[in-house]
């Protein structure tokens, strides 16, 4: 055999391998975890509920400052508009205009899933501050990271199906007016996909996500386990199994539930009734929510950024991702 020869049958079984081991490598969302980090979540928080924000209120000053800021960072983790603006106004039914700020990260397939989490919250009352720390600065704080991190899998090469609409809700405080002005946006086709042009519709949406208060750890599901979420969703839609997939693959090794503590009834009330993923699930569109549950901080003055464990709710956004990667 000719020396050539074997040269030539060499670089071919290479070539092979090589071929086999690109067929079987996918990358890991393991990769993205990398760029979230507790100080970037502590000053997200911190800005959401600084004295310039005034409590976030529908229609006030400072919610003009953080609809801005939510821009900007949606365009600095590579999202793109779905139309001419990043913002969608809206009346309430008080009379109030409210913006919500909506950016893209399309995929190959015209199929989408929905990230959402309202940004807004009850202002100032009687000339005291309320800061929303938990509801929900840590829901758009988390929002903004996932953002981050897709990002971070486009730079490793990693490609997805279906698109992730980003959604700051505004005016959840004002009857879920937010969550009703996007499922109208939706309905009638408003949004579009930048890179076709296409229409994005409400019949394009596969999966809504609702974040809604996840920095908290004052009411464990049990004694000794500040490290748990829950994940209120309809158990005929089988999307459970691939949260507990996501919680054993990602190491996290979270306390999970499925329920709010248990209660057959609280667990309708905040799935089905209070919670803006109502909207959807009210037009057949599957939905889960993410949450960490009510403390007695909730709508009060004492609701600050000093109160939350930016560590749990790394771990928890961290877990939201695997879990969103695995509807992508």
């Amino acid at each position: 055999m000719s020396r050539k020869f074997l040269l030539l049958a060499l670089t071919l079984a290479l070539v092979s391998i090589g071929a086999a081991a690109q067929r079987r490598y996918v990358i890991s969302p393991k990769n993205a975890e990398y760029v979230l980090n507790e100080v970037d979540l502590r000053y997200s928080v911190s800005f959401l509920t600084d004295s310039l924000a005034r409590g976030r209120g529908t229609g006030t000053v400072g919610s003009q400052k953080v609809k801005g800021w939510i821009a900007s960072n949606f365009r600095s983790c590579g999202l793109q508009k779905a139309s001419d603006s990043w913002y969608y106004g809206f009346r309430t039914p008080s009379g109030r205009v409210g913006h919500n700020v909506i950016g893209c990260h399309p995929g190959s397939t015209g199929r989408w899933v929905v990230v959402m989490a309202h940004f807004d919250h009850l202002g100032m009352l009687n000339g005291a501050m309320y800061p929303g720390a938990d509801a929900n600065a840590s829901g758009v704080a988390a929002m903004l990271s996932l953002a981050k991190m897709l990002k971070r899998m486009d730079e490793v090469g990693r490609d997805f199906g279906r698109g992730v609409l980003f959604v700051a809700l505004d005016a959840k405080e004002q009857a879920m007016s937010g969550a009703g002005a996007l499922w109208k946006l939706l309905d009638y086709g408003m949004l579009k996909n930048p890179v076709d042009g296409s229409a994005i519709t409400a019949g394009d949406i596969s999966l809504v996500i609702n974040i809604d208060q996840v920095g908290g750890t004052l009411s464990p599901l049990h004694k000794g386990r500040p490290d748990y979420l829950m994940m209120l969703s309809d158990p005929s839609d089988g999307v459970r199994n691939a949260l507990l997939n996501a919680n054993k693959s990602s190491g996290l090794g979270l306390d999970i539930a499925f329920d709010y503590y248990g209660s057959k009834d609280f667990t309708e009330i905040f799935y089905r009734r209070i919670s803006e993923q109502r909207v959807f699930l009210e037009h057949g569109v599957p939905a889960v929510m993410f949450t960490s549950g009510i403390t007695f901080n909730n709508n009060k003055t004492s609701d600050s950024a000093e109160t939350l464990d930016y560590t749990i709710l790394r771990r928890r956004i961290i877990l939201i991702f695997h879990y969103l990667v695995k509807q992508l």
